[in-house]
Parts: C-alpha cells; structure tokens; sequence
C-alpha cells in the first residue's frame, strides 16, 4: 500500500511540529486578550533547537526553552520556543501544553519587564489550550 496513512483532515496525518506550532499559537491567543496591545509588536517563533551561542549561559536553565529578544531598529521584538527541548521535558500532550504555555508567559514576562503571574494570573497552575473552544 503506497501513499498517507491517515487523510490529512485528521490529527493522525499532522507532524509533531505542525502540533507544536499550535499549541504556541493557543498559548499566544490566550495571552492577546488580557495583553492585545502590548503583544502585537512582538513576533513569535519555534526553532527546533536553541543556538550553540544560548547553551549554558545560565547555571537555572543550561539548556533554554525559549528566549526572548529585545527590538532593534531592523528586527521587532521577537519570542523564541525552542520545540526539541520542550518536548523532552514533557511527558504527554497535556504537560506538552502546560508547559509551552508557560514557557510563553515566561518569556513575555521577562520582555515587558513583568511578572508572569501579571502576564497570565493562571500561571503555573496548569492550563488547556481547549478551555472554552467549545
């Protein structure tokens, strides 16, 4: 038998980075209601890995799960998840979750300046990206 196993409507045809990037983008769009202003001139991006330049720089985190960078006069602000990381500290798609988001908040904290828990009151306190889909 030659071709997809599973049509590419179902959750079974999707990579495990195409469901990275959108629990980034669910983590993301929960944040744009309590931050909309303040989130539109920061770009979010996964990168597999983090750079060899990131790599224990900090005795807490020696390999990061994301970063942050402050704007310049050629680039916006930019948040950084680093997927392979985030991935082999998490041991289901619902830690999966918790953690991206919380990997976001973080990051968005520490780029405005802010508390997480100013960011998201709901950090650390686990979180379902589906909460209110429905």
């Amino acid at each position: 038998m030659r071709g997809p196993i599973a049509p590419q409507a179902v959750p079974l045809s999707r990579t495990r980075a195409a469901a990275f990037d959108d629990l980034v983008v669910d983590a993301v769009e929960h944040l744009e209601h309590r931050l909309g202003d303040q989130l539109a001139t920061i770009q979010f991006a996964v990168e597999d890995v983090p750079p060899v330049a990131l790599l224990g720089r900090s005795t807490i985190e020696p390999i990061p799960l994301g970063a942050w960078f402050a704007a310049t006069s050629s680039r916006p602000a930019q948040v950084v998840v680093y997927r392979r990381p985030v991935e082999a500290r998490s041991s289901g798609i619902d830690e999966l979750a918790e953690l991206v988001h919380d990997v976001v908040v973080e990051k968005v904290a520490e780029l405005l300046g802010l508390d997480p828990e100013a960011v998201d009151p709901g950090y650390g306190e686990g979180w379902d990206p589906n909460a209110g889909k429905e």
